[in-house]
């Protein structure tokens, strides 16, 4: 079990630092509201591991990997809310730089619930983590053990894996805040988390 436990993590690891939609959201978090917003957007991503993981333990992932239907409708879903995050980004970027200047320190009201329900849904919407977990999990499950509450244990130290890396963006961040905050700056950010969020969208919404 220990071999089993210790090539997960590595792979886990892996797997989390690759760029993907739940860092650029927490990313995005930042810039619009600031410490706070990220700590809401990671909560939010970290609700939806936790949906994704549950799901893998009982099975229900495996339903969602062979209902095609099921798929393509989730994977279309999750594809036009990370391109409506997108286009978000990229309208805030074409108003006045005043008006920008003139939303941030109102930042944190709209990111209380905003910034929570942006990573929750991110995750929840890509049925490609669900698969990912039903593919992923089982196979470091050794001989012997229970399938069901091995993949629970290992999707916990997931989740767990991946609070530490949202937490370390977020620390990291913490400096810079005011940084990122400035009228210029945030229309730049803006602007590239914009585009990069468009780019996941039509990424999922055109893989097989």
């Amino acid at each position: 079990m220990l071999v089993a436990l210790l090539s997960f993590t590595l792979a886990a690891v892996l797997l989390i630092l690759l760029p993907g939609p739940d860092t650029l959201v927490v990313i995005r978090g930042l810039v619009r509201g600031g410490r706070g917003g990220g700590l809401r957007t990671t909560a939010g991503v970290l609700c939806g591991l936790v949906v994704w993981v549950a799901a893998a333990s009982l099975g229900l992932s495996a339903l969602l990997r062979a209902s095609e239907i099921g798929y393509n409708v989730l994977k279309i879903a999750g594809a036009g809310y990370l391109i409506w995050m997108g286009a978000q980004s990229l309208r805030s970027v074409l108003r006045p730089a005043r008006a920008v200047a003139d939303d941030r320190p109102q930042a944190a009201l709209p990111g209380r619930s905003g910034g929570f329900v942006a990573g929750l849904l991110t995750d929840l919407l890509n049925p490609k983590i669900g698969v990912l977990f039903v593919t992923f999990l089982p196979g470091f499950v050794p001989d012997g053990y229970s399938v069901a509450w091995t993949t629970l244990g290992l999707g916990g130290l997931y989740i767990a894996l991946s609070a530490l890396y949202c937490a370390g963006l977020v620390a990291a961040a913490g400096r810079v805040t005011g940084w990122m905050q400035a009228p210029r700056i945030r229309r730049r950010l803006d602007a590239i988390a914009g585009l990069v969020l468009v780019g996941f969208g039509v990424r999922l919404a055109t893989e097989a």
